[in-house]
């Protein structure tokens, strides 16, 4: 029986970072001028960085306060939570435009279905 390794803080938040940065850069591809991110790719890296905090930091917060609608709808408002991180990096990284809270719920969805991908294929090894 194969047993998982334990992997640090550093990994861990590496992962996430290279998985928002590409949720981010395809995201841009599939929803046009919704996601910009000015054809440069430090952006989409330094975006990456911050959604990667973001969601280590203060969606843990969002997932607490949200908890009676993410029972009410179940689970379903796990989606807003996602939009709403996404649309906060945007806010706080000025050079990352997205231009409405329903594109960020797109690209939430589409960062979700890039960590999904990638936990898949990483759990295989």
């Amino acid at each position: 029986m194969m047993t998982k390794h334990k992997r640090g803080f550093g990994y861990n938040f590496a992962l996430r970072w290279v998985v928002c940065s590409l949720g981010l850069w395809i995201a841009a591809g599939l929803l046009g001028g919704g996601v910009d991110y000015q054809n440069r790719l430090g952006v989409v890296v330094v975006a990456g960085a911050i959604l990667a905090l973001i969601n280590m930091l203060v969606r843990p917060v969002l997932i607490f306060i949200s908890i009676p609608a993410i029972l009410v709808t179940l689970g379903l408002f796990m989606i807003v939570v996602n939009g709403a991180t996404v649309y906060l990096a945007s806010k706080l990284y000025a050079p990352l435009h997205i231009t409405s809270f329903g594109v960020a719920i797109l690209t939430g969805l589409i960062i979700g279905l890039v960590n999904y991908l990638v936990t898949a294929i990483l759990d295989k090894r």
